[in-house]
């Protein structure tokens, strides 16, 4: 995924009512849209570098979107609506290998009454909804983890996933760690346990679980490594 325009680097002030944040450029406040419903835990400190990046939409109210934010010398991709065009970009070009030689993506699919998955794929053997979650969390050296609140969209669209399993779908979760310092991932069982029992029903009902990290430059955000999971 490319970025539309070249990002805009300041100074994380605050972060306040969820999608709001302040940001210190030259000497000025500017607010921004913060896309990212979770807690960001650990992030959110005053002064860290940030990046942001400026709509050409006449029609936004907030002119500025926060995309990264650079902690203890990591940069952390917290634009959730970019893990999506991410991971679109590596199954057209073949970089995950359970999801590869693919004849049909289709985003943004419904399944039953209320439900859209980011993904249906489409390979001679099989179809499968894919969903993905963005990672942000890392408490421990090395170890990434999900969620990083509680999650009642999360925990909906796994049980979604088990009865697209009971039609035949094979399913796919695909955690995007939009962060380059880790090598292993587990789930925060003691922020989010709900989930994390949930998940262990999902997997014992055919679940596949992907985690891949990614890599950062001045164009963009790629899908990047494939990430250890220690999930039991």
């Amino acid at each position: 995924m490319n970025f539309k325009n070249k990002l805009i680097s300041g100074l994380f002030i605050k972060r306040y009512k969820r999608f709001f944040v302040d940001v210190k450029i030259n000497n000025q406040t500017i607010t921004a849209h913060c896309p990212n419903t979770g807690s960001m835990y650990g992030l959110l400190n005053k002064g860290n570098k940030v990046w942001i990046s400026k709509s050409d939409n006449p029609n936004r109210k907030l002119k500025y979107t926060l995309e990264i934010i650079e902690d203890k010398k990591i940069k952390v991709g917290v634009n959730t609506h970019s893990s999506n065009k991410i991971v679109l970009h590596a199954l057209k070009n073949n970089l995950i290998k359970e999801l590869s030689n693919l004849i049909e993506v289709k985003p943004e699919i419904k399944f039953g009454e209320n439900t859209r998955f980011d993904f249906l794929v489409i390979n001679k053997n099989f179809k499968a909804f894919v969903e993905v979650k963005n990672v942000t969390l890392s408490r421990t050296n090395k170890l990434a983890e999900f969620p990083d609140a509680v999650t009642s969209r999360g925990l909906k669209h796994l049980n979604e996933l088990i009865k697209a399993s009971k039609k035949n779908y094979k399913i796919f979760i695909l955690y995007l760690v939009q962060r380059n310092d880790c090598n292993s991932f587990a789930i925060a069982k003691d922020i989010d346990p709900n989930y994390a029992y949930t998940l262990s029903k999902a997997v014992k009902n055919n679940l596949n679980i992907l985690c891949y990290d990614c890599k950062f430059s001045a164009k963009g955000i790629k899908l990047n490594r494939k990430i250890k999971i220690k999930i039991k």
